[in-house]
């Protein structure tokens, strides 16, 4: 039998005697990746709004003392282009009792959180979403008989 011939190419190959390995290295720088390139460079992915998490903290924090209490029952987020939405609902099926909304474009005017009541009112706006909460933390609190 003939016995093939093996060396080492000294790139952590093992090849047969015999082979171009030039027209390997050859081929190989021919073959680079490049990263892709748009489309259309013009145009930018659309960013969307969403909480962080320590906006999120707050009011999770909210919802489940809310929840423990019985007024509110399951809630929705929605981050889009421009406004992120945390729905609050007594039941599934019904419109939101209360939106928390994030809107960066209203960050040095009005405030860049609000809350919106069912009927579409602004409850409180601000620049600071602890306090625009408080609005509905005072819903929790109640008078004992």
């Amino acid at each position: 039998m003939q016995e093939k011939l093996r060396h080492n190419c000294g790139d952590g190959t093992v090849g047969r005697a015999g082979l171009d390995f030039a027209s390997k290295e050859r081929k190989s720088k021919r073959m680079n990746a490049q990263p892709p390139t748009a489309l259309h460079p013009s145009l930018k992915p659309p960013q969307q709004v969403a909480f962080h998490r320590t906006e999120l903290m707050l009011i999770l924090g909210l919802y489940g003392r809310m929840v423990a209490a019985g007024e509110w029952r399951d809630y929705g987020i929605s981050s889009l282009k421009e406004v992120a939405v945390f729905s609050v609902f007594r039941r599934t099926a019904e419109n939101p009792l209360y939106r928390i909304e994030k809107r960066p474009k209203l960050r040095n005017k009005q405030g860049l959180y609000a809350v919106i009541g069912m009927d579409g009112r602004v409850l409180k706006r601000g620049h600071d979403l602890k306090t625009v909460l408080r609005v509905l933390e005072r819903k929790l609190i109640r008078a004992v008989d």
